[in-house]
């Protein structure tokens, strides 16, 4: 991506202004990937040729000097610091999201600091949580009131949450960009007000919850069944570069991929296919507008899902009701824990080489949804947000 970058703050005469990139969306922006897992990136080749970067010489993750950051959202209270891994979300971490990898390769590719803003709240949607200022107001259909009214809840206190909830993130997320804006010190100590800084682009991973929400997209694998959520990602786009005096800010839209490419789903994936298809290509629609010709484009994160780790998974599944039967029979002590683990270790090695068994335990942390919580998976979409917005 070449367009032009918009200047918020000018920088002195002979210096350059310090680059900020805002990250934001739901769970898959925070990052679920367990730091745990990327010590298993060395068993894929392409994973392998990431970790040297994530790493220092003496196999600690990396800390990027030039590299600061400040989050709200994956944890309690806001993060900040020079980026490690730990900025992902935090329960049962430490895990990593697109941040890590992104931040290294921006920095590595400008050679000047660089500063990111993530704002990622897990379980939102584009409809409500981060609905832009500019839509029209979330309308129920008239199915769902219905359905409402038969289970006794009542409508208009529903009615009246949907209100209150309505743009509640989007506000949060341009309120605290202005707010590390205003005092970029306190996140990036050696940033020097004469420096100026330059908003320089923004990425969007975020939409399993719209995806997922039969009530507000009914025809969702229809063709054109998501057409809304593509109408409200124009205005988003729109209404943030309006929010922030950046006019032609770079803008990244990460195409949810979870299950890899449409056209190599399995017989147990069918059911989902047309819904998953029909999704990424609303997600992807505002890109192909004219109006966005030159600053909007797509990463299309399904070419970064671990095919040989979602087979190994799908293997595993067909031996674990014999798992279960062997832990069963520890519980009722009918054998002994040593006898069951070595019936499992049995199985599992009869299932699996030496190599697909520790690429099955070491790299994975969470569900397909959160892209099995994989530091490889995650690393290479990472990497791929950055260089979209070279």
């Amino acid at each position: 991506m070449t367009p032009s970058q918009q200047r918020v703050s000018a920088a002195e005469p002979g210096t350059k202004p310090l680059k900020v990139f805002i990250l934001a969306g739901q769970s898959n922006m925070q990052g679920h990937a367990q730091v745990r897992t990327m010590d298993a990136m060395r068993l894929n080749p392409k994973g392998a040729a990431l970790l040297t970067e994530m790493h220092h010489p003496d196999g600690t993750p990396r800390v990027c000097q030039d590299v600061g950051i400040s989050s709200i959202g994956s944890a309690h209270q806001e993060q900040t610091g020079r980026l490690t891994v730990g900025f992902g979300a935090s329960a049962n971490g430490p895990k990593i999201g697109p941040e890590f990898t992104f931040g290294i390769w921006m920095q590595k590719w400008l050679d000047e600091p660089v500063l990111i803003i993530k704002t990622a709240w897990g379980g939102k949607s584009l409809h409500t949580d981060f609905r832009p200022p500019s839509a029209k107001p979330y309308e129920f259909t008239s199915t769902q009131i219905e359905t409402f009214r038969k289970q006794n809840k009542d409508v208009e206190q529903i009615k009246a949450d949907k209100i209150e909830a309505t743009g509640k993130n989007y506000r949060q997320m341009v309120d605290h960009v202005k707010h590390v804006l205003s005092d970029i010190k306190r996140v990036y100590p050696d940033y020097s007000v004469g420096q100026g800084f330059e908003l320089a682009g923004f990425v969007w991973f975020q939409g399993w919850n719209d995806m997922v929400d039969r009530g507000t997209y009914p025809d969702r694998d229809q063709p054109g069944g998501f057409d809304q959520y593509s109408e409200l990602l124009t205005q988003f786009i729109r209404d943030v570069r309006r929010d922030l005096s950046a006019p032609e800010m770079p803008f990244v839209i990460g195409v949810m991929g979870v299950g890899g490419p449409t056209q190599d789903y399995g017989p147990d994936q069918q059911r989902h296919k047309a819904t998953h298809q029909h999704f990424r290509d609303a997600m992807a629609a505002p890109a192909e507008l004219p109006e966005f010709s030159d600053n909007v484009v797509t990463v299309l994160t399904e070419v970064y899902w671990d095919k040989e780790v979602a087979e190994l998974r799908r293997r595993e599944n067909a031996i674990k009701p014999m798992i279960d039967m062997i832990k069963q029979s520890m519980k009722r002590s009918e054998i002994s824990r040593s006898e069951g683990q070595e019936k499992i270790d049995r199985l599992y090695n009869e299932t699996f080489s030496p190599r697909e068994r520790e690429l099955l335990q070491k790299s994975t942390s969470n569900f397909d949804f959160h892209y099995m919580g994989s530091a490889g998976i995650m690393a290479q979409i990472g990497k791929a947000f950055a260089e979209a917005l070279q």
